[in-house]
């Protein structure tokens, strides 16, 4: 970061907004696992126990982080049809989580069950009930979206995003010699393919939703 940038950040009394602005900056620039307070407070040109006046401990600051994320998150009224509203909520939470990819892999396994979330988890259940499963199945069927969510910002943010694994890797040549049908998909499995993908799989699971539950109003 710009050394004025931090002397601007220390001349006035830090913020908690000031704090969590820097600990993103911080985590994706040194992952997580790189991530400490004495670094924290090195972005900010302050002494660690400053910040420690706003989180008690690194483990508030990340609950904050998390909170701050997804009360980003925009829930659609009831002005629009019910499956538009479950595709933009979801698409909300993708876009929220891959906006710190350093991040992604805390907030996607974070149990959400601070106020902040658990209010938001409330709206998002809501929308499912609003689409006629009852409790019972809008419970699963928003685990069943999770999973899913889960699953493709992983991917998106520490899997084919980040290339490569494996330490034995093959050419381009042997590849196409060996492997074709690989070598001709990845054409398709590049950052540049994320978004049609995920409205893809997204799309199926609406349709399985919307067939379980015209089956059972069927019955």
């Amino acid at each position: 970061m710009d050394i004025s940038v931090k002397k601007k950040r220390t001349r006035g009394r830090l913020s908690r907004e000031m704090i969590e602005d820097a600990a993103f900056e911080v985590i994706e620039r040194e992952g997580l696992s790189g991530f400490s307070m004495r670094k924290l407070a090195a972005e900010l040109g302050c002494e660690a126990m400053s910040i420690y006046h706003h989180f008690p401990s690194q483990a508030h600051l990340y609950e904050a982080l998390v909170d701050r994320q997804i009360s980003s998150i925009k829930i659609p009224d009831d002005g629009m049809p019910w499956r538009q509203r479950i595709h933009v909520a979801v698409k909300e939470y993708r876009r929220v989580a891959t906006e710190h990819p350093a991040f992604a892999p805390f907030i996607v396994v974070y149990r959400m069950n601070s106020p902040a979330c658990l209010a938001k988890l409330n709206d998002v259940i809501g929308l499912f009930e609003a689409g006629g499963f009852g409790l019972e199945l809008s419970a699963r069927l928003f685990r069943a979206t999770s999973y899913y969510l889960m699953g493709a910002i992983l991917d998106e943010t520490a899997g084919y995003a980040k290339g490569p694994s494996a330490v034995t890797t093959v050419s381009d040549e042997a590849l196409a010699r060996d492997f074709p049908r690989v070598m001709a998909a990845g054409a398709y499995f590049g950052t540049a393919g994320f978004d049609k993908t995920f409205d893809i799989g997204l799309d199926m699971l609406l349709d399985e939703m919307e067939r379980i539950r015209d089956g059972a109003n069927a019955r």
